[in-house]
């Protein structure tokens, strides 16, 4: 028995649901890009106690202020496709016999609508869990309300990486704790980097498989603690339509329009181990395919650009307006 453990944007879903459900608001885009950049810079800080994926609780006060609610992320969800052959590869894997668990960082109204599309029972799925009804109307909005000016007006025309990190530090570590919202923040705990490697053990816990028999399948800054774990404990961590986060923490880097193209890597792994995985994708690497690209775990300078160009490519194919976030 083997076990696949996939994040949720970008490889099952091209749809970033938390950019969309921002778009409800005036500037709301604008907002999150900023929040997306302080996320990235926080966990390339390795700041303690903060986990890449954050940004889902990072933008709650946002979202309490202009009142968006549980129901709104499920109708922004209704908008959500599926990536390109991805309800096949799932259907192929789950024929085969693999054990098919979805770990997202996503807000558990979306996750658990794209599971049911996939075939995924709820168990088998590890999100972020919250009701943002709560967060309405507590002390603090009028807080919320000042940033949300600074970030539209000053922060993102900049994007200076130094301006966002002092600000939003001061407004996150120092004023928010303050008030009732802030308090009420610090109990969401999102799905993300550790967290997810945490849910991955978990279900390989539940089905008695050893890490060695798990495959990984991630994207983005969210994912490379998954990415990496799965690969050092002997099992496969497989890129796919990454970006420069995760790329270097995967065994395989596939870039496609569709995701049936990590099915020969995967299913080599199933018939003989990751040595078997890696060997045919070092023969898929050899090859001219116009759909896909395949890539060993590629170093750093220039073979990490050229991986990079072209899962960037596949990416904004895939992904749109979104494929920019880290």
């Amino acid at each position: 028995m083997h076990v696949a453990c996939f994040d949720l944007e970008g490889p099952l879903s091209p749809q970033d649901n938390a950019y969309e459900l921002m778009g409800l608001i005036e500037n709301g885009k604008k907002v999150f890009e900023v929040l997306s950049r302080y996320d990235d810079l926080l966990t390339l800080q390795g700041r303690q106690g903060y986990e890449p994926g954050d940004t889902l609780r990072l933008i709650i006060p946002f979202l309490a202020l202009h009142r968006i609610t549980s129901e709104d992320v499920r109708r922004v969800s209704e908008r959500a496709a599926l990536t390109p052959g991805a309800a096949e590869t799932l259907q192929r894997l789950r024929e085969d016999g693999w054990r098919l668990h979805i770990i997202s960082t996503s807000y558990s109204q979306h996750a658990l609508r794209i599971a049911r599309l996939l075939g995924v029972q709820e168990e088998n799925v590890a999100c972020t869990e919250v009701e943002l009804e709560r967060f309405a109307g507590a002390e603090g909005l009028e807080l919320v309300e000042e940033m949300e000016r600074v970030i539209v007006e000053r922060l993102h025309p900049e994007m200076r990486d130094s301006e966002i990190l002092q600000t939003l530090d001061e407004f996150y570590l120092k004023h928010l704790p303050a008030t009732e919202l802030g308090r009420m923040l610090e109990e969401v705990e999102v799905t993300g980097g550790e967290r997810k490697v945490v849910a991955m053990r978990r279900f390989l816990e539940r089905h008695g498989a050893e890490p060695q028999r798990c495959a990984a399948i991630g994207d983005s800054i969210t994912d490379w603690k998954m990415l990496r774990s799965a690969s050092t404990s002997g099992g496969l961590a497989i890129a796919f339509n990454a970006n420069r986060y995760a790329l270097p923490h995967c065994d395989v880097a596939v870039a496609s329009l569709r995701l049936t193209a990590v099915l020969p890597v995967l299913e080599a792994f199933a018939a003989g181990g990751r040595d078997a995985a890696l060997s045919r994708a070092a023969e898929l690497a050899g090859s001219a395919h116009g759909e896909a690209a395949y890539a060993l775990k590629p170093g750093s300078g220039e073979e990490l650009e050229r991986v990079l160009e072209a899962h960037m490519h596949f990416r904004r194919a895939v992904r749109g307006e979104c494929a920019k976030l880290g």
